[in-house]
Formats: C-alpha cells, sequence, structure tokens
C-alpha cells in the first residue's frame, strides 16, 4: 500500500470522487480520500491522502483556502454557476469603482448559505441529488471567513479575482451575493 500525499491537478468535468476512483484504480488501493470537494467545473489542485496519510485529511481541511474566480454578473443560475439554468439576466449598468466596494464589502466574517448544489449532506442526501429531483430544502448557513479578495481583471460584466477564505466557503455562493 502506498502512503502519503499527492497533489492532483484536478481539471474541469470531474469531480473530487472521479479523482479517488481513478487513483483507487490505479494505484489498486482502497485507502484513499481528497482533502475537500472540488464542483466538478473547478479546475485546480487536490491534495489527494494515500493509506495512513488519511489520518491527516481532516487537519489539512481544516486550512485556508486560496480560489482563482471569474464573476459573471448580471446573470443568475438555479446552480449559482455557469452550467445551471439560467433564471434571470440583468444588464449591468454600474461603475467598476461600484464593484469594487460592493466587492470589498464581503471581506470579513459572514453567515453563508450552502447552495442547493453541493455535495453537503442533510439527513443522509447530498444536496445536488435533492436539487435535481426538484425539491429545496432549508440549509443552515454557515459561518465563514473571507480574508481577501483581490481583483485581477475587470472586464465587465467580467471580474477575474482571488479569494482567501476560510474552510467552508463556497466561492459560487459568494460570487452570487455579491451579484
Amino acid at each position: 500500500m502506498t502512503d502519503g500525499i499527492i497533489n492532483v491537478y484536478k481539471e474541469r468535468g470531474f469531480t473530487s470522487h472521479d479523482v479517488v476512483a481513478k487513483l483507487r484504480g490505479i494505484l489498486r488501493q482502497k485507502k484513499i480520500g481528497h482533502t475537500g470537494t472540488l464542483d466538478p467545473e473547478a479546475e485546480g489542485v487536490l491534495p489527494v491522502c494515500l493509506g495512513s496519510a488519511t489520518k491527516v485529511c481532516e487537519l489539512l481541511t481544516d486550512k485556508e483556502k486560496t480560489y482563482r474566480a471569474v464573476l459573471l454578473l448580471g446573470v443568475t443560475t438555479d446552480t449559482q454557476d455557469t452550467t445551471g439554468t439560467v433564471l434571470k439576466e440583468t444588464p449591468v449598468v454600474c461603475e467598476q469603482q461600484a464593484v469594487r466596494d460592493c466587492i470589498a464589502s464581503f471581506v470579513g466574517e459572514q453567515d453563508q448559505v450552502p447552495p442547493m448544489y453541493s455535495a453537503l449532506k442533510v439527513n443522509g442526501k447530498k444536496l445536488y441529488e435533492l436539487a435535481r429531483e426538484g425539491k429545496t430544502v432549508e440549509r443552515k448557513p454557515r459561518n465563514v471567513e473571507i480574508f481577501s479578495i483581490d481583483i485581477l481583471e475587470m472586464d465587465l460584466p467580467h471580474v477575474k479575482m482571488r479569494v482567501h477564505c476560510s474552510k467552508g466557503t463556497y466561492i459560487r455562493t459568494l460570487c452570487n451575493d455579491i451579484g
């Protein structure tokens, strides 16, 4: 059995579970775990723990994280990302400074309601499974902290940004709330 931590570059279209399943097949071992669920459309580094290193998975998930994201203003979807069904489109008629000020107002501690399209479980069932069945359930807000948001590029309605945040932060929900 292999022990250790591998940093896997997860491509778009794969779930974190897909990465683990693929590694189980390649390495022919069952004791493998990832350190936090990335959305299927997200790409980036996913640390994967192997063998005895799975004992530190929880320690790694408790850490702060940094994400790069593109915020699309003026479009609301059922999934809070560009893969969902568009519910509403609104022309973006604001100045860049107003967008900067709004984004800056999200730095700090806040309560965030997890999205229905997430891997979070309620009564043993993943929220995205319930959402696909057309069901909506009450989700308890979670306290998260946004340490910083750096705007990397702004070409309205798109805003590229880097978000440094606490564990449990949903970047899709942050973008939805900013919008």
